[in-house]
């Protein structure tokens, strides 16, 4: 079928043709050749048709005509689907109802409608006619095709067609029950409850059938195609929008393109479409989880473990001699930019050892995920060609991490804030604090600047695309036209979604009350417990050290000290030091000082004091130090209750140290006094 546009093309390079006339008519052929070949090669054209780092602008415009304008069947056909199928007339039913289509897309087309009974307004998707003998004719010679080619296992080594064309041919299937697409946009509309911004259309049973979905009609125009303000804001918005679907139910939308993906007209991000769904185990949930919290540390050394985890890689495989060149793909793909960003020539090699080496294969659930995750990506690379999805997950990430009591994501936090070493460190759970306050502000205050811009995330400068082997710079050239109403035109690729803010001084102030509210909220009850035992150990810390600085002052020294005395009061460990100074760079951080606590360790002794000491003169001079307490008393007082009750588990921990303490004490001496008893006795 596509075999003369392929032929075109081929001789538009062997003779050198080239024109934008001829790139849209070239983009044109090809989408009436996706259009022929039917719904199942429609989609792949619609997750193709919003990635601006593989098509040129040009061409996505022509592919996503595919999204809503696919050749509509006849009216009348649709009438009396909807009369069959529901068992009334369609002036019983609906007193106005659109006589042509509003959209028509690959399974169906959409009429605007309104509810005789109720007056509401309402979308009318009717099933193309022949639709599931075409699709299953589609599915039965790609399905031949993946078993021919079992024969050859290089080909089947690293992705088993079969077996992806069954998990696919169930979900589409599956998307072709309307009454299923029904329930599965009930259920998502109230898990989406938490994301007060995230417009999820109601649906009517009572009028939906196995070919005629009836749902909400909301007022709005595409996002991919929106030249609006806050796009940026509805994009961070998205992300953690299929991330709660994905990671926290389990329940995941397996379909998003630029014909369901919608800005509302009051500025609020709609999802439409529920058929095509997938949904994973709380065991790949964690799984992905975890890896994406080594890749957000950069710490290659454990994503081999994760590939296990996730079924990419079979158990008992010794993945440690591939970590280098997973760290050359993964600093590539991780800088941001999608394709453009990727030298593909230089990271040949690298992807070459791991695919060939290694029995490396993408199990079919995750095939799902990936699709899906490209075309969320593909949307955000319009506003921003710098985009980095992995980092701009982290906000999430780092909401689920302090307020998930699963094992296996407190173990997760732990390696967050403690890393592979095993030492607290503050400035990990800082930056944790950070991520924490733009969830925050995505979710309710339509925050629509990147978490990271030029490289830089919170606090850590990351690198951008072309600073690492195997990457190059994000060319941004074929982007500066008039096509689409000049909606690809980047001016400023880091700062293309980013929004004027307030200044440094009140964003720092701003991210330190929410970290406290956070901390003392009902939310917050995973965290503050696990919290608790480094403070715990920070306080007795201190009044130990604060209890033998005072014996040294008063010069009481070299007086004999009772051994009960020296039992509870033990000299620090270094790792007691180290706890009680990462401890105060926490606590500098909650009282705004962020310069101070992201203060490097590294400095010389002097010069570090001395930038110390006048930190602390800044930060504690009255006026400061009032206004600074001032501004956190009213979290404080909104969270007194929990307040209470931490300090009460706080002092009862120390109380129990202190207590282990002398029963310590008590048994070693009780067993030094027994020894020689017994010694005596035998002799």
């Amino acid at each position: 079928v596509g075999g003369g546009w392929v032929l075109r093309n081929v001789m538009d390079k062997v003779l050198g043709r080239s024109s934008p006339d001829l790139e849209v008519q070239r983009a044109g052929e090809l989408r009436d050749v996706i259009t022929s070949l039917g719904p199942f090669y429609i989609k792949i054209g619609q997750a193709l048709s919003i990635r601006p780092d593989v098509l040129s602008p040009r061409s996505m415009v022509e592919l996503q005509k595919l999204c809503d304008k696919v050749p509509s069947f006849d009216s009348k056909i649709a009438f009396e689907t909807i009369e069959r199928e529901l068992g009334k007339s369609v002036d019983e039913i609906f007193s106005e109802i659109t006589p042509e289509p509003v959209a028509a897309a690959s399974l169906g087309q959409v009429y605007k409608a309104t509810l005789r009974e109720t007056g509401e307004t309402v979308a009318v998707k009717v099933q193309r006619p022949g639709v599931l003998e075409t699709v299953s004719l589609d599915l039965y010679l790609a399905r031949e095709a993946g078993l021919i080619a079992r024969n050859f296992p290089f080909l089947t080594d690293r992705l088993d067609a079969v077996a992806l064309l069954d998990e696919f041919a169930y979900r589409f299937y599956q998307e072709l029950d309307y009454n299923l697409e029904c329930e599965n946009g009930l259920k998502i509309r109230e898990q989406m409850k938490i994301l007060p911004s995230v417009v999820i259309p109601d649906n009517y049973p009572q009028y939906t059938s196995r070919r005629v979905h009836v749902a909400e009609w909301i007022e709005r125009e595409k996002l991919s195609q929106s030249k609006a303000d806050d796009v940026g804001a509805l994009v961070n918005l998205g992300v953690i929008t299929y991330l709660t679907q994905l990671l926290e139910y389990g329940f995941f939308h397996a379909d998003p393109h630029p014909g369901n993906m919608m800005r509302t007209n009051d500025g609020k991000l709609a999802i439409l479409d529920f058929g095509l769904m997938t949904e994973v185990t709380d065991n790949q949930k964690y799984g992905m989880i975890e890896a994406i919290a080594h890749l957000l540390n950069r710490d290659y050394s454990e994503i081999g473990q994760d590939f296990i985890n996730l079924d990419f890689i079979p158990e008992g495989t010794d993945t440690e001699p591939i970590v280098p060149a997973l760290t050359k793909v993964f600093d590539v793909a991780l800088a941001g930019g999608g394709a453009k960003s990727i030298n593909f020539q230089e990271l040949a090699a690298d992807l070459a050892e791991i695919t060939s080496e290694y029995p490396f294969s993408i199990p079919p659930y995750f095939a799902l995920v990936i699709r899906a995750i490209s075309v969320l990506e593909g949307i955000a690379l319009v506003g921003n060609p710098e985009f980095a999805i992995i980092d701009e997950a982290y906000p999430y990430i780092a909401r689920r991490l302090m307020t998930d009591d699963s094992p296996r994501l407190k173990a997760a936090l732990r390696y967050m804030v403690y890393g592979r070493e095993g030492s607290f460190d503050a400035e990990k759970l800082i930056d944790l604090l950070q991520a924490l306050e733009k969830f925050t502000a995505v979710r309710d205050e339509g925050d629509g600047s990147a978490f990271k811009v030029d490289g830089v995330r919170g606090s850590k400068n990351l690198g951008v695309a072309g600073d690492f082997v195997g990457s190059q710079k994000v060319d941004i050239s074929d982007r500066d036209t008039d096509v689409g109403d000049g909606k690809f035109r980047v001016s400023e690729p880091s700062s293309a979604i980013t929004q004027a803010g307030p200044s440094q001084s009140e964003q720092d102030e701003k991210t330190v009350r929410e970290a406290l509210r956070f901390f003392f909220s009902p939310e917050g009850q995973v965290f503050r417990e696990f919290m608790l035992e480094e403070i715990v150990t920070v306080v007795d810390a201190s009044s130990r050290e604060a209890l033998q600085e005072l014996v040294r002052t008063f010069g009481l020294g070299n007086l004999p000290v009772p051994g009960l005395f020296r039992a509870l009061n033990p000299r620090l460990s270094d790792q007691d030091k180290k706890t009680v100074q990462q401890i105060r760079k926490l606590v500098q951080f909650l009282l705004g000082d962020l310069e101070g606590a992201m203060a490097p360790d590294g400095l010389e002794n002097t010069n570090r004091n001395v930038f110390r000491l006048q930190r602390a003169q800044q930060l504690f001079t009255t006026t400061a130090r009032d206004d600074r307490l001032r501004n956190l008393l009213p979290v404080l007082r909104e969270y007194s209750p929990q307040l209470r009750e931490f300090g009460t588990l706080l002092v009862a921990r120390l109380t129990e140290k202190a207590i282990s303490r002398g029963l310590d004490f008590a048994t070693g001496g009780a067993m030094a006094r027994t020894q020689p008893a017994a010694a005596a006795l035998s002799s």
